[in-house]
């Protein structure tokens, strides 16, 4: 099998071909999280209207955050809970300040709550706080407006995940903390009891990267190993069982056979990201959201994507599809496409890595949902 080496400077020179900020969306948007003003879907990415200096992005199940240039936020789509932080539950088509924030430096959303990283470290989250996700202490009832997160010196904050009804938080010093639902284990302490404070995850290595899937979580250690943890009914802890987890465990390394240097979780399935550029997934396949030019499922070990991803920088996953930005600023899309969400023009699952139509010089790429963003 033919391999790519990531080349770090020719990332770089591909990331400032084009001037950055300029956002695409497309698949779902029957809650206007697309941002053009519209509740319709697309099959090919449609530019967000009046928006740009884009430097940050997150996407939950229905609605859309994004940081701009001078440390703003906008939001839009669902609102049905609060997420858009706008004091309000009125859902948005177009993005809208968030008011109160300013500095901030990166933003996460999972189903229905949004979080906030500030430069001077403070994090803010609103939004749904039925099983204490947004980690103030309290639960069972909507944050319209954002509120500060007090727990555990959180200036040492390095990078922030959402999941369905949960949150992990990324410390400098590779702890990881976590809050919210625990009906799968997927705080990873150990319990199956739900919190509403940020509480380390147990028995985990130092980490450098998180990620959150609808029950499951995941960290990319120190030593370039996998972590998982929560619901596993898919396989998508990638550790040869379907069996929940509530403690960490290590994704199988003979079938990883190399280091990783990102990792995402999609609805019940996961990806890694090699240092060879090369895409490995695991769990759920019904619609080929692994890529590997089939629809087997459930994948209890990883398995390497079919050709057409070779390169990849920069991975990311929605419930049942998965994306891939290349070195040379193309993407990638496969799985589910009854949305559009693929972005090649059509509604047809797609098994194994598919040039989303248009796009060239993307710099970043995220997906959630059924819903997928670039920004240029």
């Amino acid at each position: 099998m033919t391999t790519t080496r990531i080349d770090e400077a020719a990332r770089l020179e591909a990331a400032a071909a084009v001037a950055p900020g300029t956002l695409l969306a497309w698949g779902r948007n029957g809650s206007g999280q697309l941002g053009d003003g519209t509740t319709t879907n697309r099959a090919l990415p449609t530019p967000v209207p009046n928006l740009t200096g884009v430097t940050a992005l997150a996407e939950g199940s229905s609605h859309t955050l994004a940081v701009l240039s001078n440390g703003t936020v906008r939001a839009w789509g669902d609102n049905g809970n609060g997420e858009l932080g706008d004091g309000t539950k009125t859902g948005r088509s177009t993005p809208a300040p968030v008011p109160g924030l300013a500095g901030v430096v990166a933003v996460t959303a999972g189903s229905a709550h949004s979080l906030a990283l500030l430069a001077d470290g403070r994090l803010f989250a609103w939004g749904r706080n039925i099983q204490g996700q947004l980690g103030i202490g309290s639960s069972g009832g909507d944050q319209l407006t954002p509120v500060q997160v007090q727990n555990l010196g959180l200036s040492r904050v390095k990078a922030l995940a959402a999941g369905d009804n949960f949150t992990l938080v990324l410390l400098a010093d590779g702890t990881v903390l976590s809050c919210g639902s625990n009906s799968n284990g997927e705080l990873g302490d150990g319990t199956n009891t739900k919190r509403s404070t940020l509480a380390p995850v147990q028995n985990l290595i130092p980490s450098k990267a998180i990620a959150a899937g609808r029950r499951h979580g995941m960290a990319l250690t120190s030593n370039g190993g996998i972590r998982a943890w929560g619901d596993n009914n898919d396989g998508q802890l990638g550790n040869g069982s379907t069996t929940d987890s509530k403690l960490p465990t290590s994704v199988n390394t003979d079938s990883l056979n190399g280091p990783v240097i990102a990792v995402a979780c999609g609805g019940q399935h996961s990806l890694a990201l090699m240092a060879t550029g090369g895409i490995k997934g695991w769990g759920k396949n019904s619609e080929g959201q692994l890529g590997n030019n089939s629809n087997s499922s459930p994948r209890v070990f990883p398995v390497s994507t079919a050709p057409g991803a070779e390169g990849a920088i920069a991975i990311d996953a929605g419930f049942v599809h998965s994306l891939a930005l290349l070195i040379n600023g193309t993407v990638r899309a496969w799985g589910q496409n009854s949305d559009g969400q693929v972005g090649d023009g059509s509604t047809i699952n797609r098994a194994k890595p598919t040039q989303v139509s248009g796009l060239v010089g993307i710099t970043a790429v995220t997906a959630a949902g059924n819903s997928s963003f670039a920004l240029q």
